[in-house]
């Protein structure tokens, strides 16, 4: 396994003033109508706020999120997460309107890796595959060869030829997981999340040693030295699937803690603990662009029909062939088209 050794410094988004929204407004009710009146359908990532995972159609995953848009009727698509899963919306809905709540709602691994220092990486290594996370923008995609997922990646590089050089863009943290999984060499992107990045490795111990009898769950966003704590490794879907197989009652959790919101409305009855930051409680791992979407952000998105996602034809196109080529590599559960009538949580 290859790495860059430079990493990317990215600036963290503050929370910008509170639209001017009515306070009188039911927020709720306006979002509800206006969703049925514009024919909209609401997305809301497992990091977005309680508040809007309730009020949306589906909650999961990025890519399952976008594919279960696809699959509906809707006129519009309300993506309550960051600017890449919103591209990836339109990419496979051209025909809709795709908004987001706040256009400035980006993304650390997307931030780190632009399209113009992608496609000079490429030239460096003429003779390699290009693998890039699906947390990066329509313009890298647009210079992949293939898009992964946490939850398919390592099922699609073992199908890939051990003597074919891989690069792998833009999350090292991840790409190194795979790497050690899978036995591959690859060239690794320097770029991390910003929300794994800050779970700390002695604040974890203590509270292992608080909670001996709870496993850990951890995103393979995260450092080494966090995923050799972990009993789970896996994505969001699955960090939640475990959670809810599990017969342990105590959990703690090393992602970003909102998805704990899902784990409990589905099991009331478990405990479940966000990993700890530096300075020892998990407040500091949110996700600030993520946070960057409020109710008075989605209720204007609907009413104004913006901030759009507008991508050049072009551009979709050319992003769209790595994720066909992802969903036909990829295992034959994570092809199937999703229902209309999935439920909001996925399970």
């Amino acid at each position: 396994m290859t790495n860059q050794t430079d990493t990317v410094d990215i600036p963290v988004p503050e929370q910008s003033a509170a639209p001017l929204v009515d306070p009188s407004i039911d927020l709720e009710a306006e979002i509800n109508r206006l969703r049925k009146e514009k024919n909209a359908v609401i997305l809301a990532h497992y990091y977005q706020e309680p508040e809007i995972q309730d009020i949306a159609d589906f909650v999961g995953d990025s890519l399952d999120l976008a594919r279960k848009a696809a699959a509906t009727e809707a006129d519009m698509i309300a993506f309550c997460g960051v600017r890449f899963m919103a591209e990836t919306a339109k990419i496979l809905s051209p025909d809709k309107k795709v908004v987001l709540p706040d256009m400035e709602a980006g993304c650390s691994l997307e931030d780190s890796c632009p399209a113009d220092e992608f496609a000079r990486f490429r030239e460096q290594h003429p003779d390699h595959i290009a693998l890039t996370y699906i947390n990066c923008s329509a313009e890298v995609k647009a210079l992949t060869d293939i898009i992964v997922t946490s939850s398919n990646a390592e099922y699609i590089i073992n199908q890939i030829p051990e003597d074919q050089p891989i690069l792998f863009a833009p999350d090292r943290h991840l790409g190194g997981y795979i790497a050690r999984k899978t036995g591959r060499k690859m060239t690794l992107w320097p770029g991390t999340c910003i929300v794994h990045e800050r779970f700390s490795e002695r604040e974890l111990i203590k509270l292992k040693a608080r909670h001996p009898d709870a496993p850990v769950a951890a995103h393979p966003e995260c450092p080494d030295h966090i995923l050799d704590l972990a009993d789970h490794v896996g994505s969001t879907s699955s960090i939640l699937k475990f959670v809810l197989g599990s017969d342990a009652n105590t959990f703690i959790i090393a992602t970003e803690p909102h998805i704990i919101h899902q784990m409990e409305l589905a099991a009331p009855e478990k405990t479940f603990i966000g990993a700890p930051g530096a300075d020892g409680n998990c407040n500091c791992n949110m996700c600030p662009f993520m946070a960057l979407n409020t109710m008075e952000k989605l209720y204007l998105a609907l009413r104004d029909e913006k901030p759009e996602i507008i991508l050049p034809e072009d551009i979709r196109l050319k992003a769209l062939k790595p994720l066909e080529r992802m969903l036909e590599m990829s295992p034959p559960m994570a092809t199937n088209r999703p229902t209309t009538d999935a439920p909001a949580m996925v399970s």
